[in-house]
C-alpha cells in the first residue's frame, strides 16, 4: 500500500504506461490522480484503495491485444460514463481458422468540467473525435 505521494505518483506513472490495455482507465485512476495535486491531503480513503486494487488486478490480467492488420476494417466502441469516457479499437482476425474479434487498443480521459453540462450524445459525438484524432 502506497505510504505517500511520491509513491502513488510512481504507481501511476507505472500503470499509465500501460493505459491502452486496461479498460477504462481514466475513471479508475481518477482518483489517484487526484491524490497526486499538491493542494491534497494524502489519504488513502476505501475508495481510493479499490482504485489501487482495480489497476492492479487490471494490469495482472490484462487482455491480449491483437496485432493491428490495416487490410481488415476496424469497429471503435464508444461508451461514456458519469466521469469518463472509453473506447475500444476492435478488430475482427482469422486466427487458427476461426474469426476472432478482439480489441486492439483501449482509449479512455476524464470528462472535463465544462463537458460534464454536455448531453450524453454530445459527449460520445465528441469523444469520438478525440479517440479518432488519438488513433490517426
Amino acid at each position: 500500500m502506497p505510504q505517500n505521494k511520491k509513491e502513488i505518483q510512481s504507481f501511476s506513472g507505472f500503470s499509465g504506461y500501460y493505459r491502452k490495455h486496461i479498460k477504462y482507465f481514466a475513471s479508475i485512476a481518477r482518483t489517484l490522480y487526484k491524490l497526486c495535486d499538491k493542494d491534497t491531503a494524502f489519504e488513502m480513503t476505501v475508495y481510493r484503495v479499490k482504485a489501487l486494487e482495480s489497476l492492479r488486478q487490471a494490469l495482472s490480467t490484462a487482455p491480449l491485444l491483437l496485432i493491428t492488420d490495416f487490410k481488415l476494417p476496424f469497429k471503435l466502441y464508444i461508451d461514456a460514463s458519469g466521469d469518463g469516457l472509453g473506447a475500444t479499437l476492435h478488430q475482427a482476425q482469422i486466427i487458427n481458422d476461426k474469426s476472432v474479434e478482439g480489441p486492439i487498443c483501449f482509449i479512455s480521459r476524464q470528462i472535463k468540467p465544462t463537458e460534464a453540462r454536455y448531453r450524453a450524445i454530445q459527449i460520445e459525438f465528441l469523444f469520438l473525435v478525440c479517440a479518432l484524432e488519438k488513433l490517426n
